[in-house]
């Protein structure tokens, strides 16, 4: 074995969880190696996933709100086979500075950084190979796995990452192409697959499900769906079963499904789920095995099956969240130094940037309903808003969901500044708060903020509706 470095805490991956479990064990004094394998800190989110999309996003997102408010002036074209590279022409800037953040908050905090690939000698021995060849080995007294995940790509689906791309590559693409099917109707595929519709890429959304982003209130789902549809030559086809992809050897890629119906188009997205990065870092040598879903199993302190291995993010599977992410790995290094957790909740709020943004906190109507029994429904639409006519956002909307006395259960908002605004509810939910406070506070005029109080006081009056049933049936 090479001459071994020790530290009382190694963590593999600069992701969210990693980086912030790599912050956390700083700040207690101990000494931290934080090994990545990219060429900058911040791992897949920063290089490959988050930062580069969310980019792109935001000119495909300036471009659709030009077109709807710019009436009178002339229609904003993409020329044909515009490159990609232009539509984010400041993802450069904002990596950089993403990169450049991290780095020095590791090394504020002491944060000793490797790059490389590291694999499990043993349970506290890690061997790091360097870009150059060089490998180096390390002790950790506690260790930290959050190497994250990367695209499936199931055996069907020939991804070459030149006409049938994953989440990984497709923004490699050269050209913006003129039509593109995105297989998977998850949050990657749906996201993906509603910023080239704003483009003006003609997309087919291929999905086994009847619906995308299934997990989500129907009422949202739908209204993504229409969105996503009334874009030109955009549609999304449920239910439908996969049976192979293939490149024409000319144009297209040829997508089969099964009952004989075919698409075709210039690129294809495979966007089927992702699966944690683990088959290089010899976990076994450690004592670890991956459960039947590819991930590692922890308790509620983050501890695997080996008590001093911590494990955090995409590799312990869901929710999958930068977020959640980000507080998993902190929470490992508070629980491994017996520190206070501080208060706990499970109300993380999703976000799916897709266009129309979508947020979601708490239970849906349905969860709610089969916990509660009787729940009370308050909806404000943007178009009810003086913002949402300001803005032209007359499609989104904001459902609030109420237990019988008022106590909120939940929220979903469909719409510009979804993910902002969803925060009010959950600071509402986790204070146990009723629609009330909606109601008797004040809000910013004009802002989509109001939709709160729109949708409270259609609950409150709902509630009153029924309690004056009860007086007059008495």
């Amino acid at each position: 074995m090479s001459e071994v470095v020790a530290f009382d805490v190694v963590v593999i991956g600069s992701g969210p969880a990693g980086q912030k479990a790599a912050i956390q064990a700083a700040k207690t004094g101990r000494t931290v190696l934080l090994v990545e394998r990219e060429r900058g800190p911040g791992g897949a989110c920063v290089h490959h996933g988050t930062i580069p999309s969310k980019t792109l996003r935001e000119t495909a997102l300036h471009l659709q709100r030009v077109r709807r408010l710019g009436v009178g002036l002339p229609e904003i074209v993409i020329p044909e086979h515009q490159q990609v590279a232009g539509l984010m022409g400041r993802l450069a800037d904002v990596v950089g500075a993403h990169e450049r953040f991290i780095a020095a908050q590791l090394e504020r905090n002491g944060v000793v950084l490797w790059h490389g690939r590291a694999r499990f000698v043993d349970a506290h021995h890690l061997e790091v190979l360097g870009v150059r060849g060089a490998r180096r080995v390390a002790r950790g007294e506690r260790i930290v796995i959050a190497t994250g995940s990367r695209p499936r790509t199931p055996k069907e689906v020939p991804v070459d990452h030149e006409h049938v791309l994953d989440s990984d590559s497709i923004l490699s693409m050269i050209y913006l192409p003129s039509s593109l099917t995105v297989l998977g109707a998850g949050v990657i595929a749906s996201e993906y697959a509603s910023i080239f519709a704003a483009l003006g890429v003609a997309v087919t959304l291929i999905d086994k499900a009847d619906r995308p982003l299934g997990f989500l209130d129907p009422e949202c789902s739908e209204r993504f769906v229409r969105a996503f549809e009334a874009n030109p030559g955009c549609r999304f086809m449920g239910r439908a079963k996969l049976l192979r992809v293939a490149w024409d050897g000319a144009a297209q890629v040829v997508t089969e499904l099964e009952g004989g119906g075919c698409v075709r188009s210039d690129k294809l997205l495979c966007a089927l789920g992702r699966v944690a990065n683990l088959e290089d870092l010899q976990i076994g040598n450690a004592g670890l095995k991956a459960t039947d879903r590819g991930v590692l199993a922890v308790d509620a302190q983050l501890r695997t099956a080996v008590p001093h291995i911590f494990a955090a993010g995409d590799v312990i599977g869901p929710p999958s969240l930068a977020s959640a992410s980000m507080e998993q790995g902190r929470r490992a290094m508070r629980a491994a130094f017996d520190l206070p957790l501080g208060m706990t909740s499970d109300l993380v709020p999703a976000g799916i940037y897709t266009i129309p943004e979508m947020a979601t906190v708490g239970l849906s109507e349905a969860q709610a309903r089969e916990q509660h029994g009787e729940v009370r429904v308050g909806r404000a639409r943007f178009e009810e808003i003086a913002r949402g006519q300001i803005l032209g956002e007359t499609e989104g909307f904001l459902k609030l969901v109420a237990d019988a006395g008022g106590r909120l259960l939940g929220a979903q908002i469909v719409g510009e500044g979804a993910t902002e605004l969803i925060h009010l509810a959950q600071m509402a939910l986790v204070h146990g708060d009723t629609v009330d406070a909606f109601v008797e506070n004040i809000f910013n005029f004009p802002t989509l903020a109001e939709a709160y109080r729109v949708a409270a006081l259609e609950i409150q009056r709902a509630t009153q509706s029924n309690l004056d049933g009860r007086v007059t049936r008495a």
